[in-house]
């Protein structure tokens, strides 16, 4: 650990991307630094703020106050996107990418102009989301180092950042029956097409906006003067050496786990208490199912997949948001599905995942395969029925199956269907391939911590950061 006696100079001013699988990350984040003697002014979007408090009753309006009353010196400010609270962004989606692109970063220049000016000690760092694309411009405006937290796996990164590439080889924009291998990327060895990100895909031009601002963004990258990744330099050693030759470059995963930070709100839904219920299961029996906070997927999927849980057998818990279904449609289930599974199935609108997956009663996690859950899963040694549905997931599911060699493909690439979710939720939790799983998925525990504990590359990897930040600020 760092002398925190060093760094009491340092302000970083702290931005995450308002989604849920980013505010995650980034909190965590905030509170390791803070906990290492950084000043930190964290700063929620208005709505998200509005979520925060709204799914977590006994929360202080400030969402920090309980941390600085533990000593850290960490503040919080709220920014307006430009539109009123209850205005549906998912709904609006295109719109919404297209105001963040053009207009939210007067927004920031004009917060930030305010902070330098009033802060004490005043600002020197910029810690922003990769997904940003104004953080190096608007840091370099303002005489700030320029921090990019780029909280999905490397390998994503050095796709996105060589996007020009995929332009000259005619893999951008990629069509839907393509598949092929790509093997000019540097940093990556060999990638199908099949497992590219959804937005280099033909099928995604349907939203212009969201494909030029995560083009800009992944321009924006190159500009950062640090980039932090949230994954472990053990899992992707290739892809994160290229990336360091670069610009400086440090894995620093998994960074939800560094500290406890219940005294802050990071979930914009209300948790459902699943513990009593696991407890009473045997070691191992229980399935976990969710598909995060943001995917949605057709009823006829939904519905196949309940299907396949009722002919497995296999005791399960179902993270089922309201709003999971594509067609908006609030009847999730077949009819008769809650009274048939009885006690064998506990189904709830949202969790702690970490708890969940540290449950000893969990022995199997369906996943869509976003990042967090991804790494979560990882940490808890929890092998993966992957699922894939969009953004980065179907490369995540590359590095899982096989890559690392630690999940099963629910679908193969084909559609849905009831007999096939049974053989592989049967396959995953007792089948023959059941034990090489379970046995990977605990070395890649073991890596996972031992990357956090004192002297792992995790824990260096901040030290360097801090230090290097140190010697340039």
């Amino acid at each position: 650990m760092a002398d925190t006696g060093k760094w009491k100079k340092l302000h970083a001013i702290v931005f995450p991307l308002p989604y849920q699988g980013h505010i995650n990350p980034f909190v965590n984040l905030a509170i390791k630094l803070a906990s290492e003697g950084l000043t930190i002014t964290f700063v929620h979007a208005q709505h998200i703020h509005h979520s925060l408090t709204k799914s977590s009753s006994d929360q202080d309006a400030d969402l920090f106050a309980k941390a600085r009353k533990s000593g850290l010196d960490i503040r919080y400010s709220i920014i307006s996107d430009g539109f009123p609270v209850e205005y549906d962004r998912r709904l609006h989606f295109d719109d919404y990418f297209r105001s963040l692109l053009n207009d939210f970063p007067s927004r920031v220049d004009e917060f930030i102009g305010t902070m330098i000016g009033s802060g004490s000690p005043p600002p020197s760092v910029l810690i922003a989301d990769s997904f940003f694309p104004w953080h190096a411009r608007i840091a370099n405006k303002y005489h700030l180092l320029s921090v990019s937290f780029f909280t999905q796996p490397a390998l994503v990164f050095a796709i996105g950042c060589h996007w020009d590439l995929l332009t000259q080889n005619g893999h951008f924009p990629l069509k839907g029956d393509t598949e092929e291998e790509i093997k000019y990327v540097p940093g990556v060895d060999s990638i199908s097409t099949k497992d590219m990100m959804s937005y280099v895909k033909e099928e995604e031009m349907g939203t212009p906006s969201l494909v030029r601002y995560l083009f800009a963004a992944f321009q924006e990258m190159k500009a950062a003067d640090f980039v932090l990744h949230n994954t472990v330099l053990e899992l992707e050693p290739e892809t994160l050496h290229t990336l360091s030759k670069k610009q400086p470059t440090y894995a620093i995963g998994p960074v939800y786990s560094f500290t406890n930070t219940t005294t802050v709100a990071k979930s914009l839904r209300s948790e459902s208490d699943c513990m009593k219920w696991l407890d009473s299961k045997p070691p191992g029996s229980v399935l976990y199912v969710s598909f995060g906070s943001v995917v949605q997927m057709s009823k006829q999927a939904i519905q196949e997949i309940a299907y396949g849980l009722l002919l497995s057998e296999v005791n399960f818990l179902w993270v089922a948001r309201d709003d999971i279904l594509e067609s908006g449609d609030s009847d999730i289930f077949p009819d008769g599905f809650q009274d048939e599974i009885k006690d064998r199935g506990l189904i709830v609108p949202w969790c702690d995942q970490v708890m969940v997956l540290s449950n000893r009663g969990v022995g199997g996690f369906l996943t869509h395969c976003g990042w967090n859950s991804t790494l979560e899963s990882m940490w808890c040694g929890v092998p993966m029925i992957c699922n894939p549905v969009t953004f980065d997931q179907p490369t995540n599911r590359k590095l899982v199956v096989e890559h690392l060699k630690i999940g099963i493909n629910l679908s193969d690439g084909r559609s849905i269907n009831r007999e096939q979710v049974a053989e592989k939720i049967k396959d995953l939790m007792s089948g023959s391939v059941s034990k090489g799983l379970r046995n990977r998925a605990d070395k890649v525990k073991k890596i996972m911590h031992n990357a956090l504990d004192i002297g792992g590359t995790s824990a260096r990897n901040l030290d360097k950061f801090i230090q290097d930040l140190m010697a340039k600020s």
